[in-house]
């Protein structure tokens, strides 16, 4: 069954275990490499990848979405397609500035 960009957003905020069977079918070595960033946040893959979605709805600019929905334009599976588009955008993000480089502390404001 193919993963929808909806599933993909609602998995995001409410699955476990999922995000990271469907990132590492679609894209083992951005799954390694994500794994990699999460054991440095003391993260799961999975809350890596939430992490990813929901910095990406907050911190992506028009550029950034105009390059998502253009990949998801002509895809087979738009789902995988925005999970691993948004881990990606995470990790250049991550990689570029420091104030993203690791995960808020509890009760304080990320931006």
């Amino acid at each position: 069954m193919m993963a929808m960009l909806g599933d993909i957003l609602a998995a995001a905020r409410d699955t476990v275990g999922r995000i990271e069977d469907w990132l590492r079918h679609a894209d083992p070595a951005l799954a390694e490499q994500a794994a990699e960033a999460a054991r440095a946040c003391n993260l799961s893959l999975d809350g890596y990848a939430r992490m990813a979605v929901a910095d990406f709805s907050r911190y992506a600019d028009e550029e950034d979405w105009a390059t998502l929905m253009s990949g998801l334009r002509d895809s087979a599976d738009p789902g995988i397609i925005c999970l691993a588009a948004m881990v990606h955008w995470r990790l250049v993000a991550a990689a570029a500035c420091s104030a993203h480089s690791t995960p808020p502390a509890q009760g304080v404001a990320h931006g």
